[in-house]
C-alpha cells in the first residue's frame, strides 16, 4: 500500500479536480451520442455536416492511415515519457515548442500532462533546437511521417466539408492546411496514471487538460485504449469520449466556426486523468498560414440579409490574442461583430 504525504497533496493542489460522475445518463451519451463517420459511406459528406453543426465533432473510421504509422510514433514517444526527467527536460522548457511539464501556456493554466509539441510550419526553426535523447532521426522521422498523414487525413476531410456545403472551389478551405506556410501544429501528450493522489481527491477527477477549444481550423486527434477525453454538448452536459486506437477524432476549431458563421460549433473539450493506466495522445492541429485572412465565407450566406456573426481577422491577430487568454476563456468571443472593441 502507498501512503499519499501530505506535501504531495499541497504540491498539485493547484492543478484542478471535478466531480465524478456515475449517473446512468452520463453511461448512455457514451456509448450512443459520439457521430461516428466512415469514409467508405456515400453520405459521409453530409454526415459530417452534420456532426459540425451538431457537436463540432466526430469519430472517423475506414480512415486508410496505416496501423504501423500510428504504433510506431506511440512506442517512440511511450520511451521519450519514461526517461528520466532530467533527460525529458533537455527537450524543454516549452516556449511554446519542446518539451512541457504540468504547465500548459503562459497564463497559469495547469493539468496533470506532459507533452512535446512542435511546430509544422517550415519557417519556424523551433524544432531543431528541441533535443530528443536517444535515436533522434528516428523519431524526428516517424513524427514527419505521421504529420504528413494527418495534413493528408486534415485536408481531405476539409474538401469533403466543403462538398457537403456545397460551396467552391472544392479546396477553399483544405489550402489553408496544404499551404507551405501553414502554421500547423504537432503535440504528442503523456498523462500518467496517479492512483495515490485520486485517492486522496476522495474520489474527483484530477483535470489531465483543462477545457478549451482549439483555435485552429480543426484538429485531428488520436489516443491509445485509456479513456479520458470529454466533450461537451451545446446544453453545457460533459460526455466521455470512449477511446479507439484505430480511429481518429476530428475536432471543429475557432477559426472554422468563424469561417462558417456559426453553422459549426468549435467543440470544448477536456481530458480527465486516469487513475491505473496512462494515457497517450497525438494530436494535429491544421492551422492557416499567419497571413490567411479568417471571415465567414460570402460563398456560404445563404441569404442576402444574413447576418454576418464576426469581425475578420487574420490567423496571426487570433493566434496572438489567444496566447494572451487563459486556456478556457471563449476567445472567438472577442472577434464578434457586437463585441466591444
Amino acid at each position: 500500500m502507498v501512503v499519499l504525504s501530505q506535501p504531495l497533496v499541497e504540491n498539485f493542489s493547484h492543478i484542478k479536480t471535478c466531480k465524478h460522475n456515475n449517473t446512468t445518463s452520463d453511461h448512455v451519451h457514451t456509448g450512443n451520442i459520439i457521430p461516428v463517420i466512415d469514409l467508405l459511406d456515400p453520405e459521409a459528406n453530409n454526415l459530417m455536416i452534420k456532426a459540425c453543426q451538431e457537436f463540432g465533432f466526430f469519430k472517423l473510421v475506414n480512415h486508410g492511415v496505416s496501423i504501423e504509422t500510428i504504433t510506431k510514433l506511440e512506442n517512440e514517444s511511450i520511451n521519450f515519457f519514461n526517461l528520466s526527467q532530467i533527460e525529458k527536460d533537455k527537450a524543454g522548457p516549452a516556449n511554446p515548442f519542446g518539451y512541457g511539464n504540468k504547465t500548459i501556456g503562459s497564463k497559469g493554466d495547469v493539468g496533470w500532462v506532459e507533452y512535446l509539441l512542435f511546430t509544422t510550419n517550415p519557417e519556424l526553426n523551433h524544432n531543431k533546437s528541441i533535443t530528443i535523447p536517444g535515436n533522434s532521426l528516428l523519431f524526428w522521422g516517424l513524427v514527419k511521417e505521421y504529420i504528413s498523414a494527418m495534413r493528408n487525413m486534415g485536408c481531405m476531410v476539409l474538401e469533403m466539408i466543403a462538398e457537403g456545403l456545397k460551396i467552391e472551389p472544392k479546396n477553399v478551405l483544405s489550402r489553408m492546411l496544404s499551404d507551405e506556410k501553414s502554421d500547423s501544429c504537432f503535440r504528442l501528450n503523456h498523462y500518467p496514471p496517479c492512483p495515490e493522489l485520486l485517492q486522496a481527491l476522495s474520489g474527483r477527477n484530477l483535470i489531465g487538460f483543462g477545457e478549451h477549444t482549439d483555435p485552429q481550423v480543426i484538429s485531428v486527434g488520436r489516443c491509445n485504449n485509456t479513456s479520458g477525453l470529454q466533450i461537451s454538448l451545446k446544453d453545457g452536459t460533459w460526455i466521455s469520449v470512449p477511446p479507439d486506437p484505430y480511429s481518429f477524432f476530428i475536432n471543429v476549431g475557432d477559426s472554422l466556426q468563424a469561417m462558417s458563421n456559426g453553422r459549426f460549433m468549435s467543440v470544448r473539450h477536456r481530458v480527465i486523468a486516469d487513475s491505473l493506466k496512462a494515457r497517450v495522445s497525438m494530436v494535429y492541429f491544421g492551422g492557416p498560414p499567419l497571413s490567411e485572412k479568417i471571415a465567414p465565407l460570402s460563398c456560404l450566406m445563404e441569404e442576402p440579409n444574413e447576418q454576418i456573426l464576426y469581425n475578420e481577422f487574420t490567423w496571426s491577430e487570433y493566434k496572438m490574442s489567444a496566447y494572451k487568454t487563459r486556456l478556457g476563456d471563449n476567445r472567438l468571443s472577442l472577434f464578434e461583430k457586437n463585441a466591444q472593441s
